[in-house]
């Protein structure tokens, strides 16, 4: 297998990881704590039951990672998708925090050797790229609904995440002269708010 298409795979899949936490976080960061409850109707998840969800699968698949099956027997997933009285919108996001530290203690330290090795989750073998994509494209699923329930309850006063409505050809303009100025690569979740804050100032 080729070391420097690992390599890049690897520091693709952390930085998508690590963007996709940061846009949720930013959306959640513009709901108040009735909002991070609510549900939309009887069928929907809150945010909160979405943040419990995501920190349980991260904490049950990315514990020993390498050495244990990715479900864990002492998980309660069904408990994941329910709102206790004990919860509180500071202790999911404790709990959050600790789910993803969980998931990138486990994938920053990978090795070349490491992608030789086989996962398992519920019995079922994966390679180390299949195991990390099941979960980067679930939490993406997942934080995907945040985002829209985020901005469902801001409406107008949403403050965007990505490229403003009918500003695409302004935003690759964007994009170019920050090429020419040099700059290698640009973040795919930091460039959109850097241009939007453009526009307002």
């Amino acid at each position: 297998m080729n070391e420097e298409i690992i390599k890049n795979y690897l520091s693709d899949a952390i930085e998508s990881f690590r963007n996709y936490k940061k846009m949720a976080e930013k959306a959640m960061a513009q709901v108040s704590d009735e909002e991070f409850f609510r549900a939309i109707d009887a069928e929907a998840n809150s945010i909160a039951v979405i943040v419990k969800h995501i920190a349980g699968n991260q904490r049950s698949r990315w514990t020993d990672f390498l050495t244990s099956d990715g479900e864990k027997p002492d998980r309660f997933r069904d408990g994941e998708f329910a709102a206790f009285d004990e919860d509180s919108r500071e202790s999911l996001m404790r709990f959050w925090k600790t789910g993803w530290q969980t998931l990138f203690d486990a994938v920053e330290p990978l090795t070349i050797e490491d992608f030789q090795k086989f996962v398992t989750i519920r019995g079922e073998p994966h390679t180390i790229v299949e195991a990390i994509n099941r979960q980067l494209t679930h939490y993406a699923y997942h934080i995907g609904q945040i985002v829209l329930l985020a901005k469902h309850f801001r409406s107008e006063n949403w403050q965007t995440l990505s490229v403003p409505k009918n500003k695409s050809a302004e935003f690759n303009q964007f994009l170019a002269e920050k090429q020419k100025a040099g700059v290698e690569k640009t973040n795919r979740l930091e460039a959109p708010q850097e241009f939007a804050k453009n526009l307002k100032e």
